[in-house]
């Protein structure tokens, strides 16, 4: 059995390095609650930008402006050792951390920002990192398109780790190919939420035969900074749920057995056991008996746009 802790909890929005000390504070609280893979949302360094889905591109250009300045200044430079806090809490606390961020490369020129997300061995070595494929709709405005080289599952001690962002799970081929990869524990980091999106959860639960972790963003109006441009026109009721969270966990079959954590800023426990997952694949294995190999294929390019370290599984 497996303790995870799916961490509910707004970062300190466009501040990377208070929001890394408030993630380094919760993995040791995790940690300290018996937890050995812990999960962070979408883009939780430093913030989902939000104000997409409420400024128009003309008429709010000037705001848009500066609030994407502030959100490249506080994204996460991998090269640059922008995550070695994170790292060095892994390590310290002998656990695998799974986290969402806005991600820049500053050694060439800084200017695209990518939805990512990493996993972080229990050696404080980078193990993975994924940027989105393909942005959300207005997401377009602020990342730019990932690749496949992130396209992988890795070893961990609790399972083999996969993970897609929000709506890439809607994305079969990507679902395909981290079935293809054998994948235990599939984590799906989201600015998603409500019953539709759970329900996304609980059919990829059964569709791959996995643990599915769905990490949710848990945000407040009040949650906005007072420096924030455009604040009181964006977010004029400082009681307003920007988003409700609803974080996770669906076994193998599909049942729910944790959560969803809904309105709630917190820290969602679990206990998995990723014994389940081959027995379940007794009846339904997609990428096995189930596949067809005869009539379909799948193919990957893993062709990496700008190189990463990693550890390779």
């Amino acid at each position: 059995m497996t303790q995870i802790a799916i961490i509910q909890r707004p970062p300190v929005l466009l501040d990377r390095g208070a929001t890394l000390a408030k993630a380094v504070q919760w993995v040791a609280e995790a940690a300290a609650a018996g937890a050995t893979l812990i999960v962070f949302p979408e883009t939780f360094i430093a913030g989902y930008p939000s104000w997409i889905w409420r400024l128009a591109p003309g008429k709010d250009g000037a705001v848009m402006g500066q609030l994407h300045a502030r959100l490249l200044a506080s994204a996460v430079d991998i090269g640059g050792g922008d995550l070695a806090e994170l790292c060095e809490a892994a390590c310290a606390h002998e656990v695998t951390i799974v986290c969402g961020m806005n991600e820049c490369d500053r050694s060439h020129g800084g200017g695209t920002l990518y939805n990512s997300v990493v996993v972080i061995g229990t050696d404080g070595q980078l193990q993975n990192r994924h940027r989105k494929l393909m942005p959300t709709n207005p997401e377009r405005m602020v990342h730019g398109l990932g690749d496949a080289s992130g396209l992988r599952v890795v070893d961990t001690p609790a399972g083999r780790v996969g993970s897609l962002i929000c709506w890439e799970n809607y994305m079969p081929l990507a679902r395909y190919a981290l079935y293809a990869q054998g994948v235990e524990i599939y984590i799906a980091p989201t600015y998603d939420s409500g019953d539709a999106w759970i329900g996304t959860m609980r059919h990829i639960a059964l569709e791959g035969r996995c643990w599915v972790i769905g990490s949710g963003t848990a945000l407040r109006a009040s949650d906005i900074p007072e420096d924030f441009p455009g604040r009181a026109a964006l977010f004029p009721d400082a009681e307003e749920w920007i988003n409700d969270g609803d974080s996770v966990v669906v076994d193998p079959m599909g049942k729910i057995v944790a959560g969803p954590l809904r309105r709630e800023a917190g820290v969602l426990y679990a206990e998995i056991d990723v014994a389940r997952v081959a027995p379940a694949r007794r009846t339904l294995d997609v990428t096995g008996h189930y596949a067809r190999p005869d009539l379909f294929e799948l193919q990957v390019r893993r062709v990496a746009a700008t190189p990463v370290r990693y550890v390779d599984a």
